[in-house]
């Protein structure tokens, strides 16, 4: 017994209905049809289906010089083989939603047979509310009736023979679609979990475009998540690739990359990830997670005052006497260490490194004093309230103004001329490329 099912759209000619029902021999068909138009009161083409005597007008121009029984009479279909489904002829969305309901209904019966979708005949309406309906269910396949042509108007009869139809593309482009526009918001795990669920495409180009998005948006992931050294073995699999296909955007980030997994010895490794960190803070506020904004941008002025210390040789968590100026009382802690926090870090920075440095505390402490007071509210300080957009905005606009200007020319003088780019929002850009025909 054949394995096959066949739905169809039917018009106004039954010989490509007849040919797709020949070459398949399906154990079930299902014929969409229009029934009466409700405005000329004229019968539909499921009168071809399911009228009685000899519905099916064969026509020579527009002259009828036959009348033939209609389509599962000629075609030898017993009354159980096949179902006539009534679509409008015109109305996109309730065509969709029909057949949908249609097919939904109908593989559980069938569930080892194959599926196919011719959408020769019908209205235009019709062709495209089942290619629609088709293209969102991986079972079925798609396929046109075609043939000898010598005119513009139809095929020759007798000419006509079922061409398979390759949906693969179109399937995986709209599959990877959503997953990849969440690279608009930075999200890029959610980007990797979603590609990853999705079955691998049979052909070999599609099923490499789908592992690069895959991996790429994993890699992403884990640089968003400060494990650089992932993101880069993730990348690499990559490299030559995506040096042809997305060189602007890849070439600046691969050389960023290389500080921020470089040794401990490298002294651009530390401005470079403050740098990721304030790219970070503003992906975290992109997403509306401004608590988490601010938290990057708290632990990013914190960091800055440290690494310009360790430049001297002073630790800000194990102070030396002979570090600490004597207008600053900097009492030991319960294990005998000499510590200090934000604030104080950046007056140590001011006597120690003086010039610029101190040009910047001397400006900025009570603006620092006023940002930190709105952070010291959020939820992840020592607050119990969420942090506005308003106190992000005026925090970032403080940060961009006042301090990474200093860390630009403090980084340039290490060696880090160029700071990474922002990571990317294009995620489509690893999409498959639609397919290109002629």
């Amino acid at each position: 017994m054949s394995k096959t099912i066949l739905l169809c759209t039917v018009g106004g000619s039954h010989q490509p209905i007849l040919t797709a029902i020949r070459e398949l021999a399906p154990a079930h068909v299902v014929f969409y049809c229009t029934g009466k138009d409700p405005a000329t009161g004229r019968p539909g083409s499921i009168t071809t289906i399911t009228g009685r005597g000899t519905p099916v007008e064969v026509r020579r121009g527009g002259e009828v010089i036959e009348h033939l029984p209609n389509v599962p009479t000629q075609a030898g279909l017993a009354p159980d083989a096949f179902e006539a489904i009534e679509v409008p002829a015109d109305d996109l969305d309730e065509a969709i939603a029909i057949m949908q309901a249609n097919i939904n209904a109908l593989l559980p019966r069938f569930p080892d047979a194959e599926c196919i979708a011719d959408y020769t005949g019908g209205t235009k309406t019709m062709t495209a509310a089942l290619v629609m309906a088709a293209l969102d269910n991986d079972a079925i396949a798609l396929q046109l009736v075609t043939g000898s042509r010598a005119d513009l108007v139809k095929v020759h009869d007798g000419s006509q023979a079922g061409l398979a139809v390759s949906a693969e593309g179109i399937r995986i482009r709209r599959a990877m679609a959503p997953y990849l526009a969440a690279w608009e918001r930075y999200a890029y795990g959610e980007a990797a979990e979603g590609l990853a669920r999705l079955r691998l495409p049979r052909d070999a180009a599609l099923r490499a475009d789908l592992q690069l998005a895959r991996g790429v948006s994993a890699a992403f992931d884990a640089w968003d998540r400060f494990d650089h050294g992932a993101a880069l073995t993730g990348l690499e699999v990559y490299r030559a690739r995506l040096g042809v296909e997305a060189g602007k955007t890849m070439g600046p980030l691969f050389s960023a990359l290389k500080p921020l997994c470089a040794g401990p010895d490298d002294i651009r490794r530390t401005p470079a990830r403050l740098w990721d960190l304030w790219l970070n803070a503003q992906r975290r506020a992109h997403q509306q997670r401004f608590d988490d904004a601010v938290a990057r941008g708290y632990r990013l002025l914190e960091w800055a005052a440290q690494w310009l210390l360790g430049g001297v040789g002073i630790d800000t968590g194990a102070l030396a006497d002979d570090q600490i100026p004597t207008p600053l009382a900097i009492p030991s802690n319960p294990d005998g260490k000499r510590q200090v926090g934000l604030r104080m870090a950046w007056e140590l920075a001011a006597h120690h490194l003086g010039g610029e440095v101190r040009e910047f505390v001397d400006a900025e402490r009570l603006h620092m004093l006023d940002q930190l007071r709105k952070r010291n509210g959020s939820i992840l300080a020592h607050g119990d309230r969420p942090v506005r957009r308003a106190d992000w905005e005026a925090f970032a606009q403080w940060l961009q103004a006042a301090l990474i200007p200093l860390l630009s020319t403090r980084a340039a003088a290490v060696g880090l001329k160029h700071p990474a780019p922002q990571l990317p929002q294009q995620g489509g850009a690893f999409a498959p490329p639609p397919a290109r025909h002629g």
